[in-house]
């Protein structure tokens, strides 16, 4: 995994808006090869974007997924089509109850709630093997026209598709979650072995506690060593400095009042086996939260891939806001163990309206500029 050794580096979480004709053509019957050639062509669109842009560590947007979870139902046996309503993920939270008028429509019309449930209704196994090698030759024949630094491809965590998917099948819960960690593995397996690096999604780590209506920091971290547990055994065999993890709070823009502080869950955090480790810090309730980082002791060679730029305001940050943000880490760590990053994907499920387009890059494009800013600061002779 590369560090910044000379500059700061800058990368992204993952998910990028989605071209409006990719959104029709999944959104209706389609022609299956007109369809894989029209993805093909938006991951060469993004990726080129990325690098024109400046960005350093880049993806395929994943341009080919519904969303950052539920792809996972077309690459797993065991599941089959629920008939329950499906609903926000944050109903019944600790956030839905402090703020019941704020979220009503968001529980009325998000485009998640509305999105297919599934269930585990048999054996778990990894049917995918098409879609991922299909993703990971999308992404290198783009890379073949650009010059990038690096490039990732994301893949969800054991922990998310167990909550997202409701086990019908298995005996017990951790039963249930070490069959999806055992078909993931070969997911994550392929990725990595295509030279490229693997960034594990898992929002769930952390937004475990706010979701759990009465749950405490001690059961929620009791709840994360398990997961995480379950996480390594899906990444067995796959070097650590080729991984990278992401957890946040998800894309909700909301109050967020009921957010689990990073200092009741980082040392669960570093138990993951990655190289780096990708967290929100930009937006209004963990911007503080890099004093954290002088008191917690990283795993050897590890890197920190702080979000200097938020998905939670429209706002686009001043590029010297993100310069400061990137030099508070840099200070704690060391400039060489910092990478910029944002604090979530821009675009997580297709058709996500939260942030358009047009704001999405504007706040890329801030990224950018801050980390040269930085550069110049911390490396100034």
């Amino acid at each position: 995994m590369e560090r910044s050794t000379s500059r700061i580096l800058t990368t992204h979480a993952g998910s990028l808006p989605r071209p409006a004709d990719l959104l029709e053509m999944a959104h209706r019957p389609h022609d299956p090869a007109a369809y894989a050639a029209r993805v093909r062509r938006a991951v060469a669109d993004v990726v080129r974007e990325q690098v024109e842009h400046g960005l350093d560590v880049i993806d395929d947007g994943e341009m080919s997924k519904p969303s950052f979870i539920t792809y996972v139902t077309e690459r797993l046996s065991g599941f089959t089509r629920s008939t329950e309503a499906g609903s926000l993920p944050w109903a019944g939270s600790k956030e839905v109850t402090a703020f019941p008028e704020f979220y009503a429509p968001m529980l009325r019309e998000s485009p998640n709630a509305a999105a297919p449930r599934f269930a585990c209704t048999g054996p778990i196994t990894y049917i995918g093997q098409a879609q991922v090698q299909a993703d990971i030759a999308n992404l290198k024949a783009a890379l073949a026209s650009v010059t990038a630094v690096e490039a990732f491809i994301p893949a969800i965590s054991p922990s998310n598709v167990e909550g997202r998917q409701k086990n019908l099948y298995y005996k017990t819960e951790d039963e249930y979650l070490f069959a999806i960690a055992e078909a993931m593995h070969e997911e994550y397996r392929a990725i990595a072995d295509a030279g490229l690096l693997l960034q594990i999604d898992d929002p769930r780590l952390v937004t475990y506690y706010i979701a759990s209506p009465t749950s405490t920091v001690a059961e929620c971290r009791r709840w994360a060593d398990v997961r995480v547990d379950a996480l390594n055994h899906a990444l067995r065999g796959i070097p650590r400095e080729r991984v990278r993890f992401h957890t946040c709070y998800s894309i909700n823009m909301g109050p967020r009042v009921h957010d689990m502080a990073l200092k009741d869950i980082v040392d669960v955090i570093l138990k993951v086996n990655a190289g780096a480790y990708s967290f929100e810090a930009a937006n209004p309730r963990h911007d503080h939260e890099w004093r954290v980082w002088k008191d917690v002791k990283l795993p050897e060679g590890a890197l920190l891939i702080p979000g200097v730029i938020t998905q939670s305001t429209v706002l686009v940050e001043h590029p010297e806001l993100v310069a400061d943000r990137i030099e508070r880490f840099a200070s704690v760590v060391g400039r060489e163990h910092v990478i910029a990053g944002a604090d979530c994907g821009f675009a997580t499920f297709a058709g996500s309206t939260e942030i358009h387009p047009s704001v999405a890059w504007a706040k890329l494009a801030a990224l950018v500029e801050g980390a040269r800013i930085a550069t110049r600061r911390l490396w100034r002779a």
